[in-house]
């Protein structure tokens, strides 16, 4: 976490993700209003916000499928302050572009660092749930707006496990997922395990898991992101193979990807779980508490 976003005094939703915002401004106490979206037939998207709006206000919006929400999010941040919005906070519980830190081949674009700046040119805050990062140690890198702050949902994960299956082991698909699988854990017992992935492709990996026992065990797979689900299919049919008594998945970010989320159940998972930061029928884990705990005014000394 990077500062403290300034309190906002109304949340402004998406059409899309109306009701986490909702949720949000309850939770924050107060109100909350939606921004229109027009989609002309060539592509282009009017936007307006409502009018007047008070000084200090924040948007809330999931940027999965980012190329057109991007952009209508940030023509709503310009329309806010061009109509009295002193302050404006980004709430994006998922935040898109950040597995591209570095130009792994040439030519390409280190999407990270163009879409992090454009963000903080527009911003004043950015308050986001898990970020998917790798060689960048704080959200503040990757998006250099006066505060960005990078929450966790791995507690909630914890205590989702403890109440439904206290004596599941904890596994994590790759060597990626070992930091969510260690804050779920957290404060728990149980036992966890993290694999060893191999991609060969887009769709094509194989896992190793560690020595842990697993027959007749439940288990419980847990990562940050869902997208094709493929790891996470390739890791339950192992934990199956050995002898695993049922195996679910717990993610943050349910992206779900085409067949994503029948795949995993052809593969053998009984529940796929998911918190709201994408919307999905498996959300399960609402993260308005999380996102208001980091928003509110600190108390009056």
């Amino acid at each position: 976490m990077s500062g403290r976003p300034p309190a906002p005094q109304l949340i402004l939703g998406f059409a899309d993700y109306l009701a986490p915002a909702q949720r949000l401004a309850q939770r924050l106490r107060i109100g909350c209003a939606t921004v229109a979206i027009h989609r002309f037939p060539d592509g282009e998207s009017r936007v307006a916000v409502p009018v007047p709006l008070p000084e200090h206000i924040a948007l809330c919006r999931s940027l999965d499928r980012p190329n057109d929400k991007l952009v209508e999010t940030i023509l709503a941040a310009a329309a806010a302050r061009q109509h009295g919005a002193r302050a404006v906070t980004l709430v994006a519980p998922y935040l898109p572009y950040m597995r591209q830190d570095s130009e792994f081949t040439p030519g390409e674009a280190v999407s990270q660092r163009i879409v992090g700046a454009l963000l903080a040119e527009r911003f004043d805050a950015v308050v986001t749930v898990d970020p998917h990062l790798h060689r960048v140690a704080t959200l503040a890198e990757a998006v250099p707006a006066p505060c960005a702050v990078a929450l966790s949902a791995a507690a909630l994960f914890g205590a989702w496990v403890e109440s439904h299956e206290p004596d599941a082991v904890l596994v994590g698909p790759d060597e990626e997922s070992a930091q969510w699988l260690a804050a779920a854990a957290a404060g728990h017992r149980f036992e966890t395990a993290v694999c060893r992935k191999v991609r060969a492709g887009d769709r094509e990996v194989t896992v190793d898991i560690p020595a842990v026992r697993l027959a007749g065990r439940a288990v419980v797979l847990v990562d940050d992101i869902a997208s094709t689900g493929t790891t996470l299919a390739v890791a339950a049919r192992r934990c199956l193979a050995l002898g695993a008594a049922s195996v679910d998945a717990l993610v943050v970010h349910g992206l779900f990807v085409g067949s994503a989320a029948a795949d995993l159940r052809a593969a053998g998972v009984r529940n796929v779980w998911s918190t709201d930061s994408v919307l999905h029928p498996t959300n399960v884990l609402p993260l308005d508490a999380l996102l208001a705990g980091a928003m509110e005014a600190p108390p009056a000394v």
